[in-house]
């Protein structure tokens, strides 16, 4: 299977987050497919320059366990993620909103505000990450956490301080401060 083929299945549906969760196509194989831990794709070893294509298939991936594939409604191609799929990479407070909110830019585009659906977490190895759609996270740039940490509360905790940002009435931890 190629990208082209995947490509043409996926042409019609540009700029729509297609229903992943509800196709189960059967296993293909695995793709020669790599998203690096800075977001770049690589595809036989080479850069994926074309940024459209990479966010028509950044709308096809689907995580199953520990495992995440390039799903069409007729094929399931396994493919390498070295850390998250997406990485948060510009930030913005929403003028005009009250209480405070914050509106987040994913490497492939995808825009999202930090909430209850959309929360700050950290990942089994401690780094803080963010619910995107379905089961599929973003790692958090190191600008836009030095960005956040200057404008983070430094709150006591029972646990210790930590630093604290507030979005859309909800409050999340950027982590301990030890």
């Amino acid at each position: 299977m190629s990208l082209e083929s995947i490509c043409k299945q996926l042409s019609a549906q540009e700029g729509a987050i297609p229903p992943v969760e509800l196709w189960n196509p059967p296993y293909c194989g695995e793709m020669d497919l790599t998203i690096k831990a800075d977001g770049r794709w690589f595809h036989h070893g080479s850069v994926i320059a074309r940024e459209r294509l990479v966010k028509l298939f950044s709308t096809v991936i689907k995580k199953e366990q520990d495992g995440y594939f390039l799903v069409t409604p007729v094929e399931k191609l396994k493919i390498n993620v070295e850390d998250q799929p997406f990485i948060i990479t510009h930030w913005q407070y929403l003028p005009d909103l009250t209480p405070k909110t914050i509106e987040l830019t994913t490497n492939t585009g995808d825009k999202l505000i930090i909430n209850e659906q959309h929360p700050l977490s950290f990942d089994p190895q401690g780094n803080l990450q963010v619910n995107v759609r379905r089961n599929l996270f973003a790692a958090i740039h190191r600008n836009v956490f030095y960005q956040w940490a200057e404008i983070a509360d430094l709150v006591e905790k029972e646990d210790g301080p930590q630093l604290l940002i507030h979005s859309a009435g909800h409050t999340f931890s950027l982590g301990d401060i030890n």
